[in-house]
């Protein structure tokens, strides 16, 4: 039974990954990424989220290794907090309490117990470079209220700030301004670009800054896509500049090698420049990395790069300028005109990715599974030029079928571009095939389309779309698509209109035997055998925004939502409104697993949130200010195991998960406990085990446990036998943790290990077998002597002291392990 606590909104994945520049461990083993309030730690091999660091109670602006200790992590917040991490472990250390709002965090090893950090004070436009002192205790928490006064007029973006020379200046860019600072000297050297409007001028604004490590070079990014390299500076009137020059557009990052040697650049080009020498005519490129290139990270070891991109992508690059590892995260570089879909198959959350790309996002592994090209075409970024669009997405019955609507508005006045898309789901390759392509289905904008239940009718699968130009159309399968009808594809079987109004929504009851569908203020009910006009609604509150049946008990009412801010609920039986509510309503979805329908509307302080069932206007829950900000898009998850909530107000959470997406497009849910608390490290790492091949070897480890065979169910109690868990047995615990290429042989270490898994005959506890039994004196025993010494020896062990699983063995089983004892693995040398 769940524990009645009050339900709360939480982040569920999806944060982004690009907020801040990922840092490498010293090893390049791991990278560390900020994710919302949390941190999160991926391998550069694998891909796989090793360990989510969370303690922050607000956005984590910062993140640096420990220059004194490379295992340990420091991390900065908006909550006014530092806090020290051990990342292999993910165990917080220690928590540093500053008191002040901080945006950025970095480390030097020359400074000792200090770190810097960016504030601002009571004006939000002014940024302030200073010094945090650690200072030194036992205690868990621990007050820096030292701080100490660096630089002033800076800019709060970490890009904009940089450390060279192994610390003994800091350089800080703002609009046209360049300030180093020395700490030695103390002193600050300023320069000033020409800000002048004319067109030679006009995109001198620095937008990035990075320190050479070894010499007094300052290279700088602009608006106008040059690089600026700045030699002495720490004279404001010997100083001079070279500049380079291949990006088109402002340069969004640069990063120096470890060395030195190399100047690496980025912008919206999607390539990654790498300036040889810091020379115009040696540079290398990687292009095509898919988007805009944000941030620029060097591993300190220097064989590894990464880039941060606009589309919540991290790409691990070699020395060699190869790419070996994407971390995916939920992409949101663009405009979500798909809504969230749930794609019956695999459960995944659906909706625009890339351009021109559907992504499949699992919200349980807060992973990005894959992505599907819908649009078929090379993305070119411009800003200027007219894109095509994926605008609308829609899943069959069990997940079989996807329809896809494209489109490109040249202009106002002309005609759109229009294309419909039918793909099927392939089980040889697992992934969505094109079936058929409908060029311009309407005369103008698709504004709904969806599929009928299938599943729950005898009747084929159709597909309905509204548009603009005032019909709505069913295409329907059919197989003359040759003359064979070995294949099958999708055509127009009716086209239905209501007085020249714009069709605005649709959608199919439970069991498909009616279609809905709104002109503008009039509701629309259709028989769907013979495509009948049934019946009309008429609500004078506006257009028509949202539409949805009943479901289960609740199927013969219909649920309609009006720009003028009213609710509707219409009895299909009776053909009259049932009820009506003032109720702003920007957000409404179905529970398909119960009769529960959630509606978010949008007040003055925020957005809120009303869960009800047509047949009663009571709300069954109401939640207020779930969200500051706008929310546009929710949808409910079926659960893989449902909760037991026993209060009437959270049963709605029993068998689905409501998930909403807000403006800024920050993914949110409902949930007694936030996900990373459902998650112990014992458990995050049984699941990390899940995912490891389960061979013989596995197996013999104990980590999985097989089921009982119902045999073993039979045997009487006399016959319970207690095994050691494998981590308890010593020679398992050397074996494992004894370095490769100081232990013996296999052919030699096999005996004793597996010896070492064997039941003791001598002691109460499942523990190690002694080498010294008399294996010959064992052969030389009957059976049934064997046995009853056996049972002895378990009758005598008192098995309410033993913590671990007790199990069973029936005489054949136990006869099958003393001859396992003998089995020869000379053959393992030969591997």
């Amino acid at each position: 039974m769940v524990e009645q606590e009050s339900i709360r909104v939480v982040h569920c994945g999806g944060s982004e990954l690009n907020f801040r520049r990922a840092v490498f461990s010293a090893d390049s083993k791991y990278i560390f990424c900020v994710s919302g309030d949390f941190i999160k730690v991926y391998s550069t091999v694998t891909e796989e989220c090793v360990h989510i660091l969370h303690g922050h109670r607000n956005l984590v602006t910062g993140i640096q290794l420990n220059p004194n200790n490379h295992l340990q992590l420091y991390s900065c917040s908006f909550d006014g907090t530092i806090k020290l991490w051990d990342y292999l472990d993910g165990i917080l250390i220690k928590t540093f309490i500053v008191g002040h709002k901080l945006h950025s965090l970095f480390s030097l090893a020359q400074a000792e117990d200090s770190v810097f950090t960016i504030i601002n004070e009571e004006e939000s436009d002014v940024f302030q470079l200073v010094s945090v002192k650690l200072p030194k205790s036992t205690s868990q928490e621990v007050e820096a209220k030292e701080l100490s006064f660096v630089l002033d007029y800076i800019n709060q973006s970490p890009k904009c700030i940089a450390f060279g020379n192994e610390g003994e200046y800091v350089a800080a860019v703002r609009d046209f301004y360049l300030s180093v600072y020395f700490f030695k000297k103390k002193a600050t050297s300023r320069f000033t670009l020409s800000s002048s409007k004319n067109k030679k001028h006009a995109k001198n604004e620095f937008t990035c800054v990075a320190c050479h490590p070894k010499e007094d070079c300052i290279a700088s990014g602009h608006m106008d896509g040059k690089i600026r390299l700045w030699r002495n500076f720490d004279d404001e009137k010997k100083y001079m500049y070279t500049c380079l020059h291949w990006h088109h557009d402002m340069v969004m990052d640069l990063a120096f090698s470890v060395t030195g040697t190399s100047l690496l650049s980025g912008g919206r080009e999607c390539v990654l420049v790498e300036w040889r020498d810091a020379t115009e005519k040696n540079k290398e490129f990687l292009p095509r990395l898919g988007a805009t290139i944000e941030h620029i990270s060097v591993s300190p070891a220097g064989d590894l790069f990464c880039t941060s991109h606009s589309d919540n992508k991290i790409t691990v690059i070699h020395r060699n300028l190869d790419a070996s590892a994407v971390i995916q995260g939920l992409v949101k570089d663009r405009n979500i005109f798909t809504g969230l879909i749930i794609d019956p198959r695999t459960k995944a959350l659906v909706l625009n990715g890339k351009p021109g790309h559907l992504q499949f996002y699992c919200l349980q592994r807060d992973k990005q599974l894959y992505n599907l090209d819908i649009i078929q075409q090379e993305y070119i970024n411009d800003d200027d030029l007219i894109q095509i669009e994926l605008t609308k997405a829609a899943f069959g019955c069990f997940g079989k079928w996807l329809a896809t609507v494209e489109e490109r508005q040249e202009k106002k006045e002309t005609e759109p571009e229009l294309q419909m898309k039918l793909w099927v789901f392939n089980k040889k390759t697992q992934g969505f095939i094109l079936n058929t392509k409908i060029a311009m289905p309407h005369d103008d904008h698709i504004t709904a389309l969806c599929f009928s239940n299938a599943e729950k009718s005898e009747k084929p699968i159709t597909l309905v779309t509204a548009s603009k130009d005032g019909h709505f159309k069913v295409w329907v399968l059919t197989d003359d698509s040759d003359i064979y009808k070995k294949a099958v594809g999708w055509t127009c079987d009716f086209v239905g209109s209501y007085h020249k109004y714009q069709a605005t929504n649709c959608c199919f009851s439970e069991d498909s035997s009616l279609l809905a569908v709104s002109f503008e203020e009039i509701v629309t009910i259709w028989d769907s055998e013979t495509w009948e006009l049934k019946c009309t609604f008429c609500q004078r509150a506006g257009k028509i925004r949202y539409l949805c049946f009943g479901r289960l008990t609740c199927s013969k009412y219909l649920l309609g939502a009006t720009e003028g801010g009213i609710l509707c609920c219409w009895n299909l039986l009776t053909c009259t409104l049932e009820w009506s509510a003032k109720l702003n309503v920007r957000v409404m979805e179905p529970d398909p697993n119960s009769e529960n329908i959630a509606a978010i509307s949008r007040s003055s302080v925020g957005s809120d949130l009303f869960v009800f069932k047509p047949s009663e206007p009571r709300p069954l829950y109401i939640q207020k200010s779930i969200s500051r900000e706008e929310v546009q898009w929710g949808v409910f998850v079926p659960r893989d195991v449902p909760e037991s909530f026993t209060s009437e107000a959270y049963q709605w959470l029993n068998r689905s998960q409501f998930y909403f997406l807000t403006k800024s497009q920050s993914l949110l849910t409902f949930s007694t406990q936030s996900p990373e608390e459902k998650l112990t490290p014992t458990s995050k790492q049984l699941l990390a085990e899940e995912s490891l091949p389960t061979t013989p070897f596995y197996f013999i480890l104990g980590k999985h446990r097989q089921r009982q065979d119902e045999k073993l169910k039979e045997t009487s109690e006399n016959e319970l036998v207690q095994l050691p868990l494998a981590e308890n047995i010593p020679a398992i615990n050397e074996l494992l943790h004894t370095p490769a290429h100081v232990l013996p042989s296999a052919s030699f270490l096999c005996s004793l290990f597996v010896n070492s898994l064997l039941l003791s005959t001598e002691t109460k506890s499942g523990e190690e077998v002694p080498d010294d039994v008399d294996m010959e004196e064992e052969k030389g025993s009957d059976d049934s002597d064997e046995e009853t010494h056996f049972t002895e020896q378990v009758q005598d062990t008192n098995i309410t002291d033993l913590e671990d699983v007790v199990h069973q063995l029936s005489k054949s089983e136990e006869k099958e392990l003393r001859k396992f004892r003998k089995v020869d693995y000379s053959w393992i040398a030969a591997l």
